[in-house]
């Protein structure tokens, strides 16, 4: 990762992590409870009957970083500016805003059209950052630069060098200190994020003390690396942290919108090549589960044939749907984990056949002759050690395949431009998605949309139709039922290449922290929820 702007609101440029710490937002989410917000700036919300209507009546107290009071005026100005010019995932958040208003120096009436779900405010609430119009003046919105915009949140950007680190100070004047929602959070001065271009680096740079805590992602070095003088010592701890209850999935996004991978036979196909049990054995020391559901780890999972009330869902549009969204819901090929599994090769031809796709001089070809040619875009050199086998049963069967790394900065700009044939991504939604957050990844409005989380360029009107049925639902039940159906369609449609996942979080930290057990169950944010533990680091002669 890198970053070259504070601006985090717009698509131009690459903010760093964790600048939503300098913004507050209306209201903010409970990490224990799946729908549930509370009051941040606003001190109260008066919902009209038809919920189209939100009254927010804010804090007086809420004030800015730079000590102006944070107004009606700043929200509605905050709001316009993201429906118009922000960052399509908060933008399109905001689609179905009508109108905002102030109704005095600190009240804000925000007015939807109508089509919104009803859950929408959740996110609008909870998500949209609030920033001051006064500094703005004679600044362009999209502008980017790096210029921090102030905020009133807990922390401030401190210290930084573009692309190398940024440091975030606590506000010691922070107006919600002492607010419910910012009870028992925040407890650190000074957090510090470093960049590296590899991750060896960055792991070599923990085992010096110069980072103290780390997630691991690679299950070999969590496997077979973790043997250091200091872990010998004492000094730095493992554990795993239980993983979040909330519906997501890391995979492959297969770009539809390049004609030679339009069909979904083809994508199948695509997905058949990869052996996952020979990978999980050999490569990850069979750390992971197979995923299959674009809602993996949730209830919220096509299982089996689809319900009565699915069927309710998917009838009306079986004319444009796959068979198979009606049979068993769909899974990944599973092999012999051999490595040597011909079974594999023989699904992956006869889909390719099915495909109009034929062998040429031992190439696979389409009807005029034009060879199949797919690349693989990754951002780290970790990922070739587990793409080469996949490419190697690619090339198997006449497939001219390559994996293109390339740094953070390109892969940004080439994944917001739809610029790849497969490329490696991970997301997650609310244990409850709404509908304009289904819309960002699966919508064809979305499709086309650069910066937009469609990164396979899903336009379908089925799936389409099924996230009306999201819009729609009240209660839980009919919500599950409508994600499920949804869940049928995406993964028959082949648009990702489901990978794999794990129970938990493998952290290691240097022992001078401390935390309350257990974790909530719908987000870690290990900077918000730890403590410097004085005693421990003492111990350790880290005394700070």
């Amino acid at each position: 990762q890198t970053f070259n702007t504070l601006n985090s609101f717009v698509l131009k440029g690459e903010a760093p992590p964790r600048m939503e710490l300098c913004y507050d937002t209306l209201m903010a989410q409970a990490w224990d409870e799946p729908d549930s917000i509370y009051g941040l700036l606003a001190e109260t919300v008066t919902i009209s009957p038809d919920r189209n209507e939100y009254r927010f009546a804010l804090r007086p107290e809420a004030r800015f970083a730079d000590g102006s009071e944070v107004t009606g005026e700043d929200v509605v100005f905050s709001l316009l500016q993201l429906k118009d010019k922000g960052h399509p995932q908060l933008a399109l958040d905001l689609t179905n805003l009508e109108t905002a208003e102030t109704a005095g120096s600190h009240e804000v009436v925000l007015r939807f059209n109508g089509k919104q779900s009803p859950r929408a405010i959740l996110a609008i609430a909870s998500t949209a950052p609030v920033f001051s119009k006064a500094w703005f003046g004679g600044r362009a919105f999209d502008d980017t630069g790096l210029e921090p915009v102030p905020g009133s949140g807990p922390y401030r950007v401190g210290r930084f060098q573009a692309g190398l680190f940024i440091e975030y100070e606590r506000r010691p004047d922070y107006w919600g200190a002492q607010l419910p929602v910012s009870r028992g959070i925040d407890h650190f001065d000074r957090l510090r994020v470093d960049f590296f271009q590899e991750r060896t680096a960055a792991f070599e740079a923990f085992k010096k003390g110069e980072v103290r805590w780390r997630e691991e992602f690679t299950s070999k070095v969590w496997a077979t690396e973790y043997v250091f003088p200091a872990i010998a010592e004492g000094k730095v701890k493992r554990g795993e942290f239980s993983s979040e209850k909330l519906p997501s999935l890391q995979g492959w996004a297969v770009n539809t919108r390049r004609k030679k991978l339009a069909d979904p036979l083809t994508r199948r196909a695509l997905a058949t090549l990869f052996d996952f049990e020979w990978t999980n054995r050999n490569l990850f020391y069979d750390a992971y589960e197979r995923s299959h559901s674009m809602f993996e780890k949730s209830d919220l999972a096509a299982r089996g044939k689809p319900s009565s009330q699915e069927l309710a869902l998917l009838e009306p549009l079986r004319d444009g749907l796959d068979t198979a969204v009606f049979g068993e819901a769909v899974t990944q090929n599973v092999t012999d984990g051999s490595g040597r599994d011909r079974n594999l090769f023989r699904k992956a031809d006869a889909l390719f056949r099915q495909a109009g796709w034929r062998k040429d001089n031992g190439a696979l070809v389409d009807a005029a002759g034009e060879k199949l040619t797919i690349e693989i875009l990754i951002r780290s050199q970790v990922f070739e050690r587990i793409l080469g086998p996949y490419t190697q049963n690619m090339r198997t069967m006449g497939i001219t395949a390559d994996i293109r790394l390339v740094d953070p900065s390109q892969f940004q700009s080439r994944i917001e431009s739809f610029d790849f044939d497969l490329v490696g991504l991970a997301f997650s939604f609310e244990a409850n998605p709404t509908a304009e957050a289904l819309r960002r990844y699966f919508h064809s409005s979305s499709a086309n949309q650069n910066g937009s989380s469609n990164y396979p360029g899903i336009a379908n009107p089925a799936v389409d139709a099924l996230i009306g049925a999201v819009e729609r639902a009240q209660s839980r039940e009919e919500l599950v039922t409508a994600v499920r159906a949804l869940d049928r369609v995406l993964r028959a449609g082949q648009f990702w290449i489901p990978n794999w996942h794990a129970a938990n979080h493998r952290v290691a930290w240097w022992d001078m922290f401390a935390w309350q057990d257990p974790k909530p169950d719908y987000a870690f944010p290990v900077e918000r929820l730890w403590w410097y533990d004085e005693a421990r680091a003492a111990a350790i002669g880290q005394k700070q």
